[in-house]
Formats: structure tokens, C-alpha cells, sequence
């Protein structure tokens, strides 16, 4: 796959993660539509790149997500991916239950991608063709302490990536899951432990870029952290958890 001349709509574009795809999209000749809540930072990574537009959204409010969709498909250029890396994370024990925060990762983390979604799968089904890129995590694969509600909504995003991964294989609409473990970002600096193979920004999104550039539907990184989650889903759920309290690592 090329990206020179498509237009990708990156959700989640302001910081860390997304910020960084941004630029590497940009770099590889995409047109990329910039959204996340926060519009300074927006409109300050779209001076800095070529060939790049703001539209901020909070894709907690289904008239904001509308509303951005509407602009995107009124635009003369075609749609031709979309990349969701909306995120909001908070390390939180069961025993430390802190419902603003719960509801808030599940209201972004995976809400968000499913009001974004119904609005980019019908658009990009009637064309016959379009790339729906998804970020999970490994913390997604099974569930761990002190993840409570990131855990979850990261899973629920993975699964709804499968499912239409199931639905749309013949339709002409690529649908790719990408699961990173920890990046350096302002979300991961509220971790108080120590983080097994900490990964730059830059260097996610050139996992990702990578990825992307295939047609392979789930892409886990980086090794051999990933390793552990891909195959700690066929061990015992006591032995998988036990290993993470004996460590007190999480990961993000």
C-alpha cells in the first residue's frame, strides 16, 4: 500500500501517538484531516505539515462526530482511511474505583470509535473500498490488575475490529487492529512503575506505518513484550495475572 495522495481522517491527531502518525503520514505524501478536542494543538501540527487540515471533535458528543463526518464527506477528495487513536487512560485499581474516570475511557476509547465508525463504514462500504485502522493494546488481550476500564474498552475496541474485519473482508474495505504496548506520552507519565520496553512516539508510529503499509489484520508490538500477550491468551488466567502482580507492572 501506498499513502502518497490518499486522505487519511486521523482521530486523536493532538498528542503522543496520533500526533506522530500525523507526521508520518504527512511525510509519506497523505492528506491528513487532524482531529482531538483540543483545536491550538490541532491547528499548530497542521502548520507544521504539508498538505494538512484541522477539524476538532470530541467524539464523546454524537453531534460534534456528526457534524465533523458531514464536513469530511461534503469535501471534493474521497475519503480513503481513517485511523482512530482517540485515548484516555487512567491507572486504577478495582479497590480505587473512580467512576468519572471509568466512564470517560470507555466514553473515548471505544464510544468515540463507534460513533466515529458509523459514519466512516456505511461511506466507505457504498464505495466499495476505504482502510479502517483501529488502536487496541496489549493491554486488551485478557484482563490485568490495576487496568480498570482501559483494560476493557481497549478489548471492546480490539473486538469490534474483529467483527468487522469478519463482515467487510470482500467488500473492498481493509480493516487492520494494531496493539502497542507502552509509549512515552502524557498518559503513560501517571504510571508509578516501571514500564518493560518503553517505546518514543516516532518509534510506534513507524510500527505502525509499517503495518499499515500490509494487508495483515493484527499487528502486536513491540517484541518481545508482545510475545507474552499473544501467547498468554492460551494460559491459565491465574498464571497470565501472576505474573503481572509479581512484577506490579501493567501495561498501557
Amino acid at each position: 500500500m501506498t499513502f502518497k495522495g490518499k486522505t487519511y481522517w486521523l482521530v486523536g491527531a493532538s498528542e503522543g501517538l496520533g500526533r506522530a502518525l500525523a507526521q508520518a503520514l504527512s511525510a509519506k505524501g497523505a492528506r491528513v484531516i487532524l482531529s482531538a478536542r483540543n483545536a491550538q494543538r490541532l491547528a499548530a501540527l497542521s502548520n507544521d505539515l504539508d498538505n494538512s487540515v484541522a477539524l476538532p471533535v470530541d467524539v464523546t458528543k454524537a453531534t460534534s462526530v456528526a457534524a465533523a463526518a458531514r464536513e469530511i464527506f461534503n469535501r471534493p477528495e474521497k475519503l480513503d482511511g481513517m485511523i482512530y487513536c482517540a485515548g484516555a487512560y487512567e491507572p486504577m485499581r478495582a479497590q480505587d474505583w473512580d467512576s468519572t474516570a471509568t466512564e470517560l475511557m470507555g466514553e473515548v476509547n471505544y464510544m468515540g470509535a463507534m460513533r466515529v465508525l458509523s459514519h466512516v463504514v456505511p461511506a466507505m462500504v457504498a464505495k466499495k473500498s476505504g482502510h479502517i485502522v483501529l488502536i487496541g493494546s496489549l493491554a486488551g488481550f485478557r484482563g490485568l490488575p490495576g487496568a480498570i476500564g482501559y483494560g476493557s474498552s481497549k478489548a471492546a475496541v480490539m473486538h469490534i475490529a474483529e467483527n468487522l474485519h469478519a463482515d467487510l473482508h470482500s467488500t473492498g474495505v481493509q480493516v487492520q487492529c494494531l496493539n502497542p504496548g507502552f509509549i512515552e506520552t502524557r498518559l503513560t507519565n501517571k504510571n508509578q512503575f516501571s514500564m518493560p520496553q518503553l517505546m518514543k512516539a516516532d518509534q510506534a508510529a513507524n510500527f505502525c506505518m509499517r503495518a499499515m503499509s500490509k494487508t495483515g489484520f493484527s499487528a502486536s508490538f513491540p517484541a518481545p513484550f508482545s510475545l507474552l500477550f499473544t501467547l498468554g491468551r492460551f494460559m491459565p488466567l491465574n498464571w497470565f495475572q501472576g505474573i503481572f502482580r509479581l512484577s506490579g507492572n501493567k501495561p498501557s
